[in-house]
């Protein structure tokens, strides 16, 4: 099996909710930088609207729960 038959194959069993990350992978990896940039900008807007994108902390703010002194490492 070639490696684009196996391809196919793996897309039919994936989920129809799922074939927008398939579609934004496909067009990044086949497109131009412009078209690269599109991508990645559509990848950011998908992550700012997730409602389980969890919380981010500064690196400071998580030295200092960890108890590390990040001037010491």
């Amino acid at each position: 099996m070639s490696e684009k038959e196996l391809a196919l194959r793996l897309l039919d069993s994936v989920p129809p909710h799922k074939l927008g990350y398939v579609i934004a992978y496909l067009q990044g990896i086949t497109a131009d930088e412009a078209a690269d940039d599109a991508f990645c900008e559509h990848l950011c807007e998908e992550y700012k609207q997730d409602k389980d994108k969890g919380q981010f902390i500064s690196m400071a703010d998580m030295a200092k729960m960890s108890g590390v002194n990040i001037n010491e490492i």
